[in-house]
């Protein structure tokens, strides 16, 4: 029997309404639709499906807000709207997750399941929803939990799995799959409508990733004929999985149960049923998995900023000094910085080197960057439409990438129980349905439990194995880089190899009109893209007086399909016995991420990705001439592969006493993409209490999970930094009574610790709340005060290009945007530690080259601290905090707090700020195959 809602006389009687406000029409730029069906919950007797091949002891636990159902019909939509009524299952997660915020300090073992999901295979008999056997198939059936209505898939034959793991998809996340393929492809706007949030989305993922239909197709063809029987196996697996979502596509269409989307913009009539919903197809699947990558796993880029910091540097202080000051605040191997691989061991990666070569640095003011988007008509052609272009291209331009996710591993040797335990998990922001989804899948060849991105789900991507967990964080080493092509006969040729080129034209056009559920006025548009076997044209500007262009070569372009098989890997019991086979798995992703591991004995880390082993004397972080010199060595631009580095040089690492990653650096001399990986890095947030952890011995769950929970709840500046700016302003005594306030206030914060905490559950209200405000209201302006006369005004925006100096919860701005959790990843806390330090007279390795703080005087430094921080505690909430779409001026609970952004139907409530992963893993195995 099908998962559905049967009609109802409400559905009979609601007729599409003409407007629903606010729907489809919010979110940041790196939003993704939202909305699907509900069901009705079958109450049906099973058999036991709790499985003898678990080996966690009960000990294994996650959590996925809001909920797992991501499916809605259109009443469930209207009921929603109207009254604010939850299909079943679409937000019972959401609940659990906010209240570890205030329920962490009191938890212990027994209790982790009030804050997650029991995570053991199978589901005990008293717990069963429903059984289900998708399209009559005797080779398959999907079992569901009472408590969150997980689907448990196991399948006798391994088609019958993958058809199963393909139908519960669709069950749960058939709009939000269908709106990736359309980003996947630039095609948002037409399929969901003109808002201008559509409109940035996928204007930012085509210009990473401009393919034709040819191009994804030839992805799939390539990445199956270099992988033999496991390459054969991934296809037959994806084609079952396309199988399995394309009936349920069939069965909800005739059944009239299908995501009440469809309806709402256009697709589907609600009365007649007319129109259709397309089927998935291979191509489809390297459309979802290019959004993915270039969201979480494509590091580098920024070589044109980097360029232009490094000009206006020189030009500020001569090349020598300028040169010496932009590395000082590049740090790219920064001794005083947090490492996940903390045994001193090196891993050199990306490099300054001695004597650089190929550098193609534009002339100052030759750079423009280069347009995406043409022929405007309608509500495209608008002001706002404009500035959401302008957003789109410099977040997609920039190496602030939305790296988040975190992990904490202890080796068993530190525990309470002689085992490994692991607090793991991807910051994938928080989305209504979520982005992942969670499942269990059992079948020949195949048994893990755990989250998958929806639509790409034929294999759990982040979970639990049978006596093992993985997880990843992004790791962020630079696979992107930038070539100078030397233009010739016109603006579309290029030089290459000596020859006189023609670029390659590929253009995406888009229309919309008006629909109940967007309704932005008709527009249309053309994206266009230059490509060059280089890569696409990002900028153009002249080098020596002679015309260029800059383009991007990612090595994991033209290759959005390679990771496959690593997953592919990570599911099969019979692949992953041990440490060493989880690190070999981790090694066929192609895609930047820091992977961690635990099992019953041991924990291990691999960081991925293809990393171009680079001509002798380029510098990554610059652009370089398009020349066959300064190419990637053995590079093929037909297939754009080339020489990788070997895994061994990549971090790794096997039972180290710990691991912890929130975005840090990897290891010593690994250098990543982005800037701020200094001496003070939201990774130091976890170190700190991780490492007192193990030092005291008996680590156990609870204590693991208040740890991370601790430092999600805390202010980094106010931790780390805060307390030496309180030492100078209190060098001499505060007499003047506004600034005496304000440091008493914000020295009673440090001490309760620093947390952005509710004063109670439910209460709204930050206990130190006007601490918080000044110090959200100071940042900005001592950064500024501090830095802007010692470097120039032009030097200081060109840094703040490279890196943007605050990422308060409650700031809209960075890669990650407002209402997103994920908090103090992007920041100069590093710089004003360092040079405060210096200030004060402390020592300080790899410092800023010179004190900027009041000329290098501690008594000027002083009163620049007080006269910002006066002007600080002047400003009230309302203009600290000045609300959005989603909160009133001045709401500082609010505007810190996390919505699950909806562009489909279903809206749920705000949560109180956290900083955690969004599915996160608890887990302790007890014992081993």
């Amino acid at each position: 029997m099908p998962r559905r809602t049967p009609r109802n006389v409400l559905f009979d009687k609601l007729r599409t309404p003409r407007r629903l406000t606010g729907f489809l029409k919010t979110a940041s730029v790196c939003v993704l639709i939202a909305g699907v069906l509900s069901p009705l919950t079958q109450a049906a007797a099973a058999e036991s499906a709790t499985a003898s091949n678990d080996y966690c002891g009960g000990q294994c636990s996650d959590i996925l807000p809001p909920g797992e159902n991501g499916n809605a019909t259109l009443a469930q939509i209207l009921l929603n709207q109207a009254f604010g009524t939850q299909p079943s299952h679409a937000e019972d997660q959401l609940g659990p997750y906010a209240n570890l915020a205030t329920g962490y300090s009191g938890l212990t073992d027994a209790k982790i399941n009030t804050f997650f999901n029991d995570a053991s295979f199978g589901v005990p008999s008293d717990q069963v929803a429903s059984t289900e056997k998708p399209a009559g198939r005797s080779d398959v059936t999907i079992v569901r939990d009472k408590k969150a209505g997980v689907p448990h898939i196991t399948g006798t034959t391994r088609y019958g799995t993958e058809f199963g793991a393909g139908y519960a998809a669709a069950e749960d996340r058939l709009w939000l799959m269908d709106v990736f393929r359309h980003v996947g492809r630039g095609q948002l706007t037409t399929f969901a409508g003109g808002a201008a949030a559509n409109q940035g989305l996928e204007q930012e993922f085509y210009r990473n990733a401009p393919y034709t239909e040819a191009d994804l197709q030839a992805q799939i063809d390539n990445a199956i004929a270099k992988n033999g029987a496991r390459g054969q196996q991934a296809l037959a697996d994806a084609n079952a999985y396309l199988d399995g979502i394309n009936s349920y596509i069939d069965a909800s269409d005739s059944g009239r149960y299908f995501p009440g989307e469809y309806v709402l913009t256009g697709h589907k009539d609600s009365i007649t049923n007319a129109g259709t919903i397309d089927h998935f197809k291979l191509t489809d699947l390297v459309a979802l998995g290019s959004v993915i990558g270039s969201l979480f796993g494509s590091g580098g880029g920024g070589e044109v900023n980097n360029a232009l910091s490094l000009i206006a540097a020189q030009s500020k202080y001569g090349v020598e000094q300028g040169t010496k000051v932009w590395e000082s605040f590049r740090e790219r191997n920064d001794a005083e910085a947090v490492l996940t691989v903390h045994n001193g061991e090196s891993f050199p990666y990306a490099s300054k080197p001695d004597d650089p070569q190929g550098e193609a640095l534009p002339d100052p003011g030759s750079v423009t960057q280069e347009p995406l988007v043409y022929d405007r008509t309608g509500s495209a052609a608008t002001a706002s439409a404009k500035s959401t272009s302008a957003t789109a291209a410099k977040t997609t331009l920039s190496s602030a990438k939305r790296g988040m996710s975190n992990a904490l591993v202890v080796s068993g040797k530190y525990t309470a129980g002689g085992h490994p335990i692991a607090v793991f998990g991807p910051q994938t922001g928080y989305f209504a349905p979520q982005l992942l989804m969670l499942q269990e899948i059992q079948g020949p060849g195949i048994s893990a439990r755990g989250a998958s991105f929806a639509g790409l789900s034929m294999y759990v991507e982040l979970g639990r194995g049978q006596d093992y967990s993985w997880s990843a964080t992004t790791s962020g080493q630079d696979i992107i880089d930038t070539y100078a092509v030397e233009l010739c006969q016109d603006d579309y040729h290029y030089l290459y190899h000596g020859t006189c080129t023609a670029m390659d034209k590929v253009e995406q056009k888009n229309a919309w009109k008006p629909t109940t559920a967007d309704g932005t006025a008709a527009g249309s548009y053309t994206m266009r893209v230059w490509r060059t076997k280089y890569g696409p044209v990002e900028y153009r500007a002249t080098v020596g007086g002679k015309k260029v262009a800059y383009t991007t070569l990612r090595s994991s372009y033209l290759h959005e399909a390679d990771s496959i098989i690593g997953f592919q890997m990570l599911n099969d019991p019979d692949y992953v016995k041990g440490p060493k086979d989880f690190q070999s798995a981790a090694q066929h992703i192609n895609y930047t991420f820091n992977w961690f591991y635990a099992d019953s004995q041991h924990t291990a880390y691999y960081n991925s990705g293809d990393n171009p082993v680079r001509a002798s004397g380029v510098d990554a972080e610059f652009p370089v001439w398009g020349q066959q010199a300064y190419e990637w060595r053995n590079w093929d631009p037909a297939t754009n592969t080339a020489d990788y580095t070997p895994a061994s040089a990549h971090p790794n690492s096997v039972d180290q006493d710990y691991y912890i990653s929130w975005n840090n650096k990897q290891a010593k001399d690994y250098t990543t993409a982005s800037w701020g990986d200094g001496s003070v890095h939201r990774g130091n947030l976890l170190e700190d209490r991780v490492k007192k952890l193990v030092a005291a011995g008996g680590v156990t769950r609870t204590k693991l999970v208040q740890a991370m929970a601790d430092a999600a709840l805390a202010d980094l500046r106010a931790e780390d930094v805060l307390p030496k700016l309180l030492k100078v302003v209190n060098s001499s005594p505060v007499t003047d009574s506004t600034a005496a306030d304000a440091v008493n206030k914000l020295q009673a914060w440090v001490t309760a610790g620093a947390k952005r905490t509710e004063t109670s559950a439910g209460s709204k209200t930050y206990a130190n709340a006007d601490a918080i405000r000044i110090l959200d209201a100071w940042w900005p302006l001592l950064v500024k005060a501090e830095f802007e006369p010692g470097l120039g005004s032009d030097l200081y925006g060109a840094f703040t290009d490279n890196l943007p100096v605050d990422e308060a919860p409650s700031a809209g701005h960075g890669p990650t945007g407002s209402h997103a959790g994920s908090s103090f990843q992007y920041g100069w806390w590093s710089y004003v530690d360092k040079d405060i330090r210096a200030v004060l007279g402390e020592s300080v390795q790899g410092g800023l080259g010179q004190k900027y703080c009041g000329g290098g005087s501690l008594g000027a430094c002083r009163d620049t601290l007080i006269s910002t921080l006066k002007q600080a505690a002047g400003l009230t909430a309302a203009q600290v905090y000045p609300g959005d779409d989603q909160c009133s001026a001045g709401d500082q609970w609010c505007a810190d707090s996390i919505v699950q952004r909806t562009l489909g139907g279903i809206k749920h409530g705000k949560i109180s700020w956290q900083n955690r992963p969004t599915f996160q893993q608890v887990v302790e195995y007890t014992s081993h195959r």
